[in-house]
């Protein structure tokens, strides 16, 4: 009976961990297939998800296929232009939101959540709507696209900030000043850096949902090919081994910047103690 219980016990203390797990697990597998594809040598074969044997000549030569590389870096401008423009105006106006009370504040923040609720589809051609009107368009390229991108990565930074700086001890920036530091100085040296985190998150965030979208990219693009409207185009034809590898190292890139982001938290920390 006494064994009955302690595997009871220990089943009840380890159910949700194996439960996270295995979730885990099953969200990795297309990664891990990805990753895996990279190595793939498809040259025999038409059927590009077939593993056939292995080869490293995908990594030396990753810019073989015709458009892949420049489609990449496309992609990388406008990320990189978006999510500096989003982070910018969205930490500015998550402090306008949550420090100050002025009129149509709720339904300033009603309106945030918009973009985020509305399917692609219907943001993409709402702005495609709007370049129209504007006689735009004969200029859709880069430049809309990139205005594209940030109209909907403010909202994710604004609420990503948001939640930082509401959970935020007021109490912090109240001792700065009993210390006799300026507002300039107590933002400087309290309030950013305790914010930081929340900015490098939301930025991190803009440049995935950036990097990755298609729909509102491809109403807005026009003769632009941005490397998920390249992707999209190759399958048609069937898909390079290149693409593997690059979506590969993105997320080894990723996951880099994540670890140094969390190591140098922790140091943070144990300098303080």
């Amino acid at each position: 009976m006494t064994g009955v219980l302690k595997i009871r016990r220990w089943v009840g203390e380890h159910v949700v961990m194996g439960l996270g797990l295995l979730v885990l697990a099953y969200t990795f597998v297309p990664i891990a297939v990805v990753a895996l594809m990279s190595f793939n040598d498809s040259s025999s074969s038409r059927n590009v998800y077939r593993f056939q044997e292995f080869t490293t000549s995908n990594y030396t030569d990753a810019c073989g296929p015709d458009g892949l590389c420049s489609s990449v870096m496309l992609s990388i401008w406008i990320s990189l232009g978006a999510t500096l423009l989003a982070t910018i105006l969205g930490t500015l106006a998550a402090f306008a939101l949550v420090r100050h009370r002025f009129k149509g504040r709720s339904a300033a923040n009603l309106i945030i959540f918009l973009p985020m609720a509305s399917p692609e589809i219907v943001m993409g051609s709402s702005l495609l709507a709007l370049f129209v009107s504007s006689g735009l368009s004969g200029q859709l390229g880069f430049w809309t696209v990139l205005v594209a991108h940030v109209m909907f990565c403010l909202s994710f930074v604004i609420v990503t900030v948001k939640a930082r700086l509401g959970g935020l001890d007021d109490n912090l920036e109240q001792a700065a000043m009993d210390l006799y530091a300026t507002e300039a100085q107590t933002f400087r040296r309290v309030t950013f850096p305790l914010v930081l985190p929340g900015i490098i998150a939301a930025a991190l965030l803009s440049f995935s949902l950036s990097f990755d979208d298609f729909i509102i990219t491809n109403l807005n693009s026009g003769q632009e090919v941005t490397f998920p409207m390249y992707v999209w185009g190759a399958a048609q034809r069937g898909v390079p081994m290149q693409v593997n590898v690059i979506g590969t190292a993105m997320f080894v890139i990723s996951i880099a910047i994540v670890l140094a982001v969390e190591l140098n938290r922790r140091r943070q920390e144990k300098a303080l103690t």
